[in-house]
């Protein structure tokens, strides 16, 4: 006997129909150089020296420009709601969507409560504090208020959202740029610990060490899809701004690790504080000291410094709004799509927001800024490695299932409109996918294939002897994700068999969606 159902009720063309679009060109824009550009790992990229930055360069033209072509063919074909998650779902179905977006999403309050909000911390102590690590209850206070500040900024419709993302490129732009021309004026004053040409040439342990974070840095042109419901006009703006920010991203990178390397000695550009610390020492050239490696300022050095530890917390502040902005919403997608529980996938009737998925997303971050400290003591360095490993092999995983999606949809979706198409996809996404193959295998088994976990390879803090136990440290949480993932699937299965009922999925709903906008 069939089952009679209001097409109306369905979840996907219920929770579609409250989406708002405010999102224009360069809103657009300015989201993907919040997205992309990550203060917080600029110098673990400068720490490896010379050859971070020829690597660099390298990944640029075989990964981050030919990621930004396949992104801006599925961007402007498939402009739904949830973008990469509707992407992997069209291409292999609900459980593979479902396991991949847990992934894609679950990065993000880690990424947030981990390293985004010890950095912020690190970068008050050095220039608020004289350098001095706060007592634990502080850490605490400032990372708590850190996270749930970057909540409400999540919660906000977009019309008043897009403004906070907007500030944060504009904050990128103002810090960098202070520091490029301070770099200059330092070297100017005191000359540079000028690089060699020897230091250059790239290594495959150099490679091995950097490439994970590397690609971790380019990633994110899809991001603003998450929010494609909510576009003015996808067609047009994702390629323009996916052109221009992959320009003005790669230069935010390029010039401050360029200048790191020049101003400091490598021995003291470390993971955890080394932009701070390259900040405090060129701002000196305004008033201040450098005696015996550390930096006192004074003046104007003073306040340039303070100011500068301001745009720098902005920055890392704007980097979380932004990723749990469109991660979560590609979480609530998923849950009226029936890839997740129902009860995430309902957005809030005025703000057009994921607002249970982006609460959850704050307790998920706490709870990590929590364990972590426990685990790790209070060693705030420590944590920094540890949560920004889990984070970088996690994101970098669930992208094997993203890229892929073009090709399968160019074969099972060939008569969509394509207003941009990906030139020489079949070569670039094997390209791709080669490389992310690569890292990955990198990231769980450091030097697999030339040295395993050997002193070239593996990380810095590790004892030889502890290969396996990293190796534990990097693949239980992916087989944790996977296994929530596929729970997620199973328990979507009412949402899927109610929306199955009215013939209604989330690409359905998006284009109901766009006849009711027209009409208006």
């Amino acid at each position: 006997m069939a089952v009679a159902m209001n097409v109306g009720t369905a979840p996907a063309l219920l929770e579609s129909s409250k989406l708002q679009r405010h999102f224009g060109r360069f809103d657009i824009l300015f989201f993907l150089i919040c997205t992309i550009v990550g203060v917080d790992t600029i110098a673990s990229v400068a720490s490896s020296g010379g050859e971070a930055f020829t690597w660099m360069l390298v990944l640029a033209v075989v990964f981050f420009v030919p990621q930004a072509l396949l992104f801006a063919e599925l961007g402007t074909a498939f402009p739904q709601e949830g973008g990469p998650y509707l992407w992997t779902r069209m291409a292999f179905g609900h459980l593979a969507g479902a396991i991949n977006n847990f992934m894609y999403w679950v990065t993000n309050p880690v990424w947030l409560g981990g390293t985004l909000a010890i950095t912020a911390v690190a970068a008050l102590q050095t220039f608020f504090n004289s350098g001095t690590a706060y007592p634990t209850v502080w850490v605490y206070v400032i990372s708590i208020v850190f996270i749930w500040v970057a909540v409400l900024a999540a919660v906000l419709s977009f019309k008043i959202g897009k403004w906070i993302t907007t500030v944060g490129a504009f904050a990128r732009f103002a810090l960098l740029g202070l520091f490029t021309v301070s770099v200059a004026l330092y070297g100017a004053q005191h000359g540079v610990h000028g690089l060699g040409g020897s230091d250059f040439i790239p290594t495959a342990g150099g490679f091995v060490a950097l490439v994970g974070v590397l690609l971790f840095n380019y990633v994110g042109f899809e991001l603003p899809n998450s929010a494609g419901e909510e576009m003015k006009d996808p067609g047009r703006d994702v390629p323009f701004a996916i052109l221009r920010s992959s320009i003005a991203s790669f230069l935010l990178y390029a010039i401050p690790i360029l200048g790191i390397l020049l101003v400091l000695p490598l021995g003291q550009v470390t993971n955890f504080g080394g932009l701070g610390d390259a900040l405090k020492t060129v701002f000196t050239v305004y008033g201040g000291t450098v005696s015996a490696g550390t930096p006192t300022l004074t003046g104007a050095g003073l306040v340039l410094g303070d100011l500068g530890a301001l745009l720098l917390v902005l920055c890392l502040l704007t980097s979380g709004v932004t990723w749990i902005m469109g991660s979560d919403r590609a979480l609530a997608v998923s849950g009226y799509d029936g890839a997740a529980p129902r009860f995430f996938g309902v957005l809030h009737s005025t703000l057009g927001t994921p607002v249970r998925v982006n609460i959850f997303s704050g307790i998920i971050s706490t709870i990590v800024l929590v364990l972590a400290q426990v685990i790790t003591q209070g060693d705030a360095a420590k944590f920094f490695g540890a949560v920004l490993g889990v984070t970088i092999s996690t994101t970098l995983i669930s992208y094997l299932l993203i890229y892929p999606a073009l090709w399968k949809l160019r074969r099972s979706h060939p008569d969509t409109p394509r207003p941009y198409r990906m030139p020489l996809y079949r070569v670039l996404t094997v390209v791709l996918m080669l490389l992310l193959a690569f890292t990955v295998v990198q990231l769980v088994a450091p030097g697999a294939g030339f040295d395993w976990f050997g002193a070239d390879f593996r990380p810095s803090g590790w004892k030889a002897s502890e290969g396996w136990l990293y190796f534990g440290t990097e693949l239980i949480p992916v087989l944790v994700f996977v296994a929530i993932g596929a729970l997620f699937w199973r328990l979507g299965r009412p949402t899927r068999i109610e929306n199955a009922l009215a013939g209604i999925t989330a690409e359905d709903a998006a284009v109901a969606g766009a006849a009711a906008d027209a009409a208006r």
